[in-house]
């Protein structure tokens, strides 16, 4: 994956070394933590080989850091367990510091103020 130049030139070392395929796939579900994906859709986001990707995620559902129901794959709600994992808050201070972290009152500044007419339809 290619940085710009700018992030090249003014990151630490350290912080541009790559995070590993777990990390990775790991740190796109708990940014996506309100939706599943499909192996081969995460390996398009990440820009990793689906096979690479499928080996990451079965080992993350062994550290109970992934769900799996028929071919879908979300990131666990236990936060202590993701909290637990080293890898977790590595990808995690990497993505805020190069995204900015995530300010959930400006979410809600945002959100609708009515649900969304397919939540009105499940009720």
């Amino acid at each position: 994956m290619s940085i710009d130049r700018d992030t090249f030139e003014n990151t630490r070392e350290d912080e541009l070394e790559e995070l590993s395929v777990p990390d990775q796939v790991l740190g796109f579900l708990a940014a996506n933590e309100d939706r599943a994906f499909k192996a081969r859709e995460i390996a398009s986001q990440v820009d990793i080989d689906e096979g690479a990707v499928s080996t990451a995620l079965s080992r993350l559902k062994d550290r109970d850091l992934v769900e799996h129901k028929a071919t879908y794959w979300a990131v666990t709600d236990d936060t202590d367990r993701l909290d637990g994992y080293s890898g977790y808050k590595r990808a995690t201070a990497l993505f805020n510091e190069q995204l900015g972290a995530e300010d959930k009152e400006s979410w809600r500044k945002h959100a609708p103020q009515e649900p969304h007419p397919s939540v009105e339809d499940e009720q």
